[in-house]
């Protein structure tokens, strides 16, 4: 463990992101009574007196490796397959062919299960361990599900997952391999959600559902140390993610603030950028539209499965960190996911998912916004293997 005094360790509370108000971290809790998600705060005027950045030299290469802002206490509950730690590639030659003077790719795909839902189903599981849940259960597009039967396997508990009909196969292959119960599904993540819900209050499940719980946000909160620890200790000029449910953007946006309030950085921050699909892209209207909210996208349709999300619990707070950091939204075509997933693949030898493709598409589409500057210092997230993706077709616009 850490230098960090005991008591010290862990998070000191939960709040609401939306009333402010506070509750006892020390128990299993999903949204706050008025519905919004709840953040895990840490007493950082401690931690801050015996965490530095020099102290991260020759630790764990994994997300643990920031367990003084990180919530499980005992050692034990730690649960790792190794996530985290991914590689920040420098791209001078998509830089180039981007007109662009730096890209880096941070690449969510070298994860244990292929993408960046092993950061924040690690801390979830891990958290709901120690807190004494028996039985897990989580509505995905994909991805999380992988990730949440991985965790669930490495932690000992039995994991429910609801996922649509036309998840890829080879994650349904994934979901079952690691002996996870799957239930596949005509409808969309929301669709799924509900099923999750009602196992929850009849069945006792307890629900992983993206900001639905406080500590999915706290694994992904850990890019953000990681970039600015990759960089050399300093933040980019921007950062460009694709967001579903927008875990990571918000995760990152939380661990700047957690950065200035242990003296690591100062008010600086990247502009956040949230990257979207034609086909379903309620965030991105939501900025253009200038509201707090985003509504309901009907008809949700891409082959992006990451990005199919037409509604999300935590959008106010992926809107203020867009409008905070002075980014912006973008919604990006199938067919230009497609082609950027092979400029890429041909530029770096990163072979990327459709939503990694979809941040590359968005350079040129900000820059011609005026919202990206080629001088700016940008890092784009690819958050999970091509790999993944094999034989699915993008959808055509129409």
């Amino acid at each position: 463990m850490s230098a960090i005094p005991w008591k010290a360790r862990g998070a000191s509370h939960l709040e609401c992101t939306w009333t402010g108000e506070t509750f006892d971290s020390e128990q299993l809790m999903g949204l706050s009574p008025a519905g919004r998600p709840l953040f895990a705060r840490y007493d950082l005027d401690t931690i801050r007196r015996h965490f530095r950045p020099g102290d991260l030299e020759g630790r764990r290469p994994d997300l643990w490796r920031y367990e003084e802002v990180l919530p499980v206490r005992v050692p034990e509950c730690q649960l790792s397959l190794g996530e985290g730690w991914t590689p920040l590639t420098d791209a001078p030659r998509l830089a180039r062919r981007y007109g662009m003077r730096r890209l880096w790719v941070k690449n969510e795909g070298m994860n244990p299960t292929g993408s960046f839902k092993d950061r924040g189903l690690c801390l979830a599981v891990s958290r709901a361990k120690e807190l004494g849940a028996k039985e897990l259960a989580i509505p995905t597009a994909g991805n999380a599900g992988s990730a949440a039967a991985a965790y669930g396997a490495a932690g000992g508990l039995p994991v429910h997952i609801v996922a649509p009909n036309d998840t890829p196969a080879t994650i349904v292959e994934e979901i079952q391999g690691l002996g996870a119960d799957l239930v596949l599904m005509d409808g969309l993540i929301t669709d799924c959600g509900k099923v999750v819900r009602e196992g929850a209050d009849y069945m006792g499940w307890w629900d992983l559902s993206t900001l639905k719980e406080p500590y999915r946000v706290e694994g992904k909160k850990t890019m953000g140390y990681e970039v600015f620890e990759q960089l050399g200790f300093r933040l980019p000029d921007a950062v460009i993610y694709p967001t579903g449910g927008g875990t990571g953007l918000i995760g990152m946006w939380k661990a700047f603030d957690e950065m200035e309030r242990m003296g690591w950085i100062g008010s600086e921050r990247p502009k956040m950028f949230s990257v979207q699909p034609t086909g379903c892209a309620p965030v991105v209207r939501a900025w253009q539209d200038g509201t707090e909210a985003a509504r309901f996208w009907d008809d949700a349709e891409t082959y992006a499965a990451g990005l199919r999300v037409p509604a999300a619990v935590g959008d106010f707070l992926m809107l203020r960190a867009i409008r905070e950091s002075g980014g912006g939204a973008v919604a990006i075509e199938d067919a230009a996911m497609a082609e950027a997933v092979r400029a890429m693949g041909e530029c770096t030898g990163i072979f990327a998912c459709p939503e990694g493709g979809a941040v590359l598409a968005a350079v040129p589409e900000l820059k011609e916004m005026g919202l990206l500057s080629e001088d700016d210092e940008t890092v784009l997230f690819n958050t999970g293997s091509g790999l993944k993706y094999v034989g699915m077709t993008p959808v055509e616009s129409g």
